[in-house]
């Protein structure tokens, strides 16, 4: 569950890749644990979502932190997939899974900044992101970068966390988040800091049709979510127009 640390002063891009950097070796446990397994679910749907309008796709992987997205889309035979991260030791650990797997000849990950993407314009038919726009420093450049590198008609698809308005899901997902998750967090990880901001950042980020609105912004249009889980988490996609 990618987040970046309360508290942190200075320029935020140093500060989430410090925090990611002292987490990367508990950080895939934690994601399923502290999800109940439910974020591979969310992953596979988000890639079943992608493969119903390409058929082995380019792709772009943004914050793709351990690789655990870009690993999920070889379900899309994509001709390659390009993973991007500003933690050197989270790409380490998704490497070696990349790796061990045997998807080294489709899966490249290396470091790079998601508000100044290192590669050229129209190259991708897909540019994805799974609970990585909280960290942007600026949610809105990183998107109109994700649109920059994908062709006309290409896809932005983002997995982000939401916040659930119906019972039960809502009573039960604050107190989980301000209560149960910071104390596992901080019990498994030995950050003191590492899961106590990501209550907040939720809280924060605007979702829903303020997010919808966000992909507008940057230069999307058919834009869409499908909620996951009650609305606990959702998935947001828009499609590149020429006419933009």
């Amino acid at each position: 569950m990618e987040n970046h640390s309360v508290g942190l002063t200075g320029d935020k891009k140093a500060a989430v890749e410090a925090m990611f950097d002292s987490i990367a070796w508990r950080y895939d446990f934690l994601n399923h644990f502290l999800s109940f397994n439910f974020d591979k679910r969310w992953r596979r749907r988000a890639i079943k979502i992608i493969s119903k309008s390409y058929k082995s796709p380019v792709i772009l992987d943004v914050a793709t932190g351990t690789g655990d997205l870009a690993i999920a889309a070889m379900k899309l035979n994509p001709v390659s997939v390009s993973g991007i991260d500003i933690s050197s030791k989270m790409l380490e650990i998704g490497r070696e899974k990349v790796e061990k797997k045997g998807f080294s000849g489709k899966i490249d990950l290396k470091q790079g900044d998601s508000e100044n993407i290192p590669f050229g314009d129209n190259l991708f038919d897909v540019a994805m992101v799974a609970f990585g726009v909280r960290n942007f420093a600026d949610p809105l450049k990183g998107l109109s970068e994700m649109r920059r590198v994908i062709r006309d008609g290409g896809m932005i698809m983002v997995l982000e966390f939401s916040k659930p308005s119906g019972f039960p899901f809502k009573p039960l997902y604050n107190f989980y988040f301000r209560n149960v998750l910071p104390l596992f967090g901080r019990l498994f990880s030995k950050d003191k800091n590492a899961y106590r901001y990501l209550p907040d950042s939720v809280m924060k980020f605007p979702d829903n049709e303020e997010f919808l609105k966000l992909l507008i912004k940057a230069g999307c249009s058919v834009t869409s979510q499908v909620k996951l889980t009650g609305g606990v988490a959702s998935i947001y996609t828009g499609i590149k127009s020429s006419m933009q």
